[in-house]
């Protein structure tokens, strides 16, 4: 009767595993369960380090989500600044898992030891939009994309190329030749070539978070910034004593990168990498189209708001920059690609 009894428990208990695994049938890979359409589940974490929500980064995040999720099997949760404000961060998330997609910048991303990215970030390699959406949509911004994803052991896949706008000097006073920025404490990258551009200018690149700019602005411990209309005027940098005073510099048509991680951008099935190329496709068109119309709008709002506005000679700091650029493409061996980028002016 003991041994009936045994043999009944050791039945029941193999009967609830059976029941629990789905009847010993291993999970989904991609971390997910199956749809009622039969297509496998997939969750993607995307992020950016912005925070406001009219933000072009935010907007574009949202078309990405909402294209992608036009597939009832996938699902995708947007970070704005709630992963990090330090771009340096979003890359080691995407690296270890912590996130699916983000977007960092070239600065940030030359750290990780793909130094090819600081052509894109050197200051005046691009005179216009139209420039620069000739060279990342062509030949060389494909060049720049397997570059990516081979310097990074597959880490990185390039999804598409994003912008941050035109970028351009505010601090607490104009700028009317380039000697006026000669000692000033400037919010900018303080390695690479654009630090090295901005010390041969005798200004003194600082190292301050996105999220603390503010303050350091307005309690004196930068004396000037740089950035995109859109950017630092939803940030209200423009309210602060050492932010008020805008010359258009112009010195930088930005690049973003729109990255996955590319050993699980692999592991997906066929159908998820036609959903994930489609959402960053949508995405892409709608950052860019969000940006240049907001250039404009915020550049208003920042003259509505008190800020002053003035214009310079950048014929100076556009000699002055070719030197840093042909070091720059000596360095990093993208030479014959800086060549192919001036001939497109």
């Amino acid at each position: 009767m003991q041994k009936k009894s045994f043999s009944i428990i050791v039945l029941f208990i193999a009967g609830m595993v059976f029941a629990l695994t789905g009847c010993g049938g291993s999970g989904n890979e991609t971390g997910g369960s199956s749809g009622e359409g039969g297509g496998e589940s997939l969750k993607i974490i995307a992020a950016h380090n912005q925070t406001s929500p009219e933000n072009p980064y935010q907007i574009g995040m949202k078309e990405f989500k909402k294209v992608a999720e036009e597939n009832e099997n996938v699902e995708v949760e947007v970070h704005a600044g709630t992963l990090g404000t330090s771009e340096s961060e979003l890359v080691e998330k995407l690296k270890l898992g912590g996130a699916d997609v983000v977007l960092v910048s070239p600065g940030f991303m030359s750290k990780t030891g793909i130094q090819e990215i600081d052509m894109f970030a050197t200051p005046y390699i691009f005179d216009s939009y139209e420039h620069w959406e000739k060279v990342v949509d062509g030949e060389i911004g494909d060049q720049m994309a397997d570059i990516i994803n081979e310097k990074s052991n597959n880490d990185f896949k390039l999804l598409g190329y994003w912008t941050a706008g035109v970028r351009h000097y505010y601090g607490k006073k104009p700028l009317n030749s380039m000697e006026d920025i000669s000692g000033m404490k400037y919010r900018t990258q303080t390695s690479g070539a654009v630090a090295k551009y901005w010390e041969s200018t005798g200004a003194v690149p600082t190292a301050v978070a996105w999220g603390e700019l503010y303050q350091a602005l307005q309690q004196g411990v930068v004396d000037s910034a740089e950035n995109a209309y859109p950017y630092f005027v939803q940030q209200n940098h423009h309210k602060t004593e050492n932010g008020k005073y805008i010359t258009e510099t112009a010195h930088d048509y930005t690049t973003r990168f729109l990255l996955i991680n590319g050993k699980k951008f692999d592991s997906y099935t066929d159908e998820q990498k036609k959903t994930v190329m489609d959402a960053a496709e949508a995405a892409v068109k709608k950052e860019r189209e969000a940006l240049y119309a907001q250039e404009e709008e915020y550049k208003q709002q920042a003259i509505d708001d008190g800020a002053e506005v003035n214009q310079i000679d950048r014929e100076p700091f556009i000699k002055k920059a070719e030197a840093i650029q042909d070091e720059t493409a000596k360095r990093v061996g993208t030479e014959d690609m800086l060549k192919k980028i001036r001939e497109m002016k």
